[in-house]
């Protein structure tokens, strides 16, 4: 039963089964296992070891592609994601063993949703197989999400699940179908669904924007990183050939290889060839670029002692932004990759930034924003820079700031053709709806995309093919509640922990003094 639970999230989850219907009972084997385990009374690790096995499963089932990239990244990924979410049904199992099946579902859903908010916020983040996220594909199913953010789709997972389990579980021990549990199973299945349905967002046809998303297709291991930067700027340029009253061109992540110095941005030669296409064409521009600053002193946990003087370098993954007076930008990415930009906890134990995944380009801990920003001048966007577009709470504070669109830039060629970059455009979907804002997703070598604010895909590029597609998008007004108020499901989760852990020290005190 722990393995069917694996296999069951894995075929759920986008593009490794894409079968998103399977994700209401997928916890329903394991939820056997648990309480077969907590009524025979048998020792607690034993439930441990087959909740490891259900999340091994699914980490690798959805996420084995990140073996293409790095190996050593892939097995730390599988063997901690896995670990961390184990742990998390753990707890839950301790829990009822003291309190019992009373506090079942509201253990379930404090516990696992207080664990998904913790993995947005913490040095080992890796929040990409969040139980919400499995919708990324049926955007009519969670137009709400612009009120609870994906934390609500977890939510309804669990719900739905533990409902589930209730009625097979009576129904085995009694041969009856207990109504009240069927109906609420029913009803909280379908109502989430109808609502979605019955919430109408209309789409402002006012205050057009024109972008063009350039997907030079640059191989990330052979040629971005060694190919001179004139012929990787020529080729982006190209693309643009015979598009005309463009406000917006908007490259990819690091589509400015070479790592130059910010305060020299405007010697470049790149920064050069952006000053020149600007001046034919009127155009904005929006480029990633691996860049450095210098300082005097220690900046931060990511600032190297300069190896021939005094001082500290410092290398970040960069949004760039230039208009067309030739004013520039620069924001650098927050949310960075554990293992190839950040290595974890390398504040406290400096050692470990010797352990970094070299993918060409920087390694080592990047520098990072103190805060979320927006760029631009009379329009403005959240720049969301890769592995940044995973985390709703952070590119719902940047939209928050007032940008009109979202700009997603990437670099999607590390895992070939894979799911990997198809899950990644995905999720893209669901950061419009909880912003109502459209999406426009310029990647290097995986797909580019425009995204309207209700998560449809308007049109995308193929893999692994130069391309440019430009369209008109437009401004939306207003703000959603989830953009207002944000991951506030987790945190009321995080308090609802610490209620139920007074109860269990409560019951625990009380029988040690009888």
């Amino acid at each position: 039963m722990s393995i069917c639970s694996g296999l069951l999230l894995t075929f759920s989850f986008p593009y490794s089964g894409s079968q998103t219907y399977l994700i209401f009972i997928a916890l329903i084997p394991l939820l056997f296992v648990e309480q077969e385990i907590r009524i025979k009374s048998y020792r607690p690790g034993k439930l441990f070891i087959h909740a490891y096995l259900t999340f091994l499963i699914y980490n690798v089932g959805t996420t084995w592609w990140i073996w293409n990239a790095s190996q050593g990244g892939a097995i730390m990924a599988f063997v901690l994601n896995s670990l961390l979410m184990a742990i998390a049904f753990f707890s839950y199992h301790l829990l009822l063993r003291k309190l019992g099946d009373s506090f079942g579902l509201l253990a379930l859903i404090s516990i696992w949703v207080g664990f998904e908010f913790l993995h947005f916020n913490w040095e080992l983040s890796w929040p990409w197989l969040t139980f919400g996220n499995v919708f990324a594909l049926q955007t009519d199913w969670v137009q709400w999400y612009s009120i609870t953010g994906v934390l609500g789709g977890s939510i309804w997972v669990l719900t739905i699940n533990h409902l589930g389990f209730q009625i097979l579980f009576k129904y085995l021990k009694t041969k009856q179908i207990a109504k009240t549990n069927a109906l609420l199973f029913i009803g909280c299945l379908a109502l989430p669904v109808i609502l979605s349905n019955l919430i109408s967002y209309t789409i402002e046809k006012k205050d057009s924007i024109r972008v063009a998303l350039l997907q030079p297709n640059i191989d990330p291991y052979l040629e971005k990183f060694n190919d001179p930067i004139e012929i990787q700027m020529d080729k982006m340029i190209a693309l643009t050939k015979g598009l005309k009253q463009i406000d917006f061109y908007i490259a990819p992540e690091t589509a400015i290889a070479n790592q130059f110095y910010e305060p020299n941005w405007e010697q470049e030669i790149s920064a050069l060839k952006l000053r020149e296409h600007i001046q034919k064409t009127k155009g904005n521009w929006i480029i990633g670029a691996a860049t450095y600053e210098i300082f005097d002193t220690k900046k931060s946990r990511a600032s190297r002692k300069l190896p021939d003087g005094p001082g500290y370098i410092e290398f970040y993954n960069t949004a760039l932004f230039m208009d067309t007076q030739f004013h520039t930008q620069i924001n650098h990415k927050s949310k960075l990759v554990l293992g190839v930009e950040k290595l974890p906890f390398s504040n406290i134990f400096p050692f470990i930034e010797e352990l970094s995944i070299d993918n060409g380009g920087t390694s080592g801990t990047l520098g990072i924003e103190e805060e979320p920003h927006v760029m631009g001048n009379s329009i403005l966007f959240a720049p969301v820079i890769c592995y940044e577009s995973i985390y709703g709470d952070f590119v719902r504070t940047q939209v928050k700031k007032g940008a009109d669109f979202i700009a997603i830039i990437t670099n999607d060629g590390w895992w070939g053709n894979t799911p990997g970059y198809r899950q990644h455009l995905a999720l893209g979907s669901l950061r419009a709806i909880e912003n109502r804002r459209y999406v426009v997703r310029s990647a290097n070598t995986g797909s580019s995309a425009i995204i309207d604010p209700t998560g449809k895909i308007l049109t995308q590029t193929n893999y692994w093919v130069p391309a440019c597609i430009s369209d008109t998008i437009f401004k939306q007004k207003g703000q959603t509640f989830y953009q207002h108020k944000g991951d506030y499901l987790g945190l009321f989760a995080l308090y609802l922990n610490v209620g139920l852990a007074f109860v269990y020290a409560l019951k625990r005190w009380r029988k040690s003094t009888k």
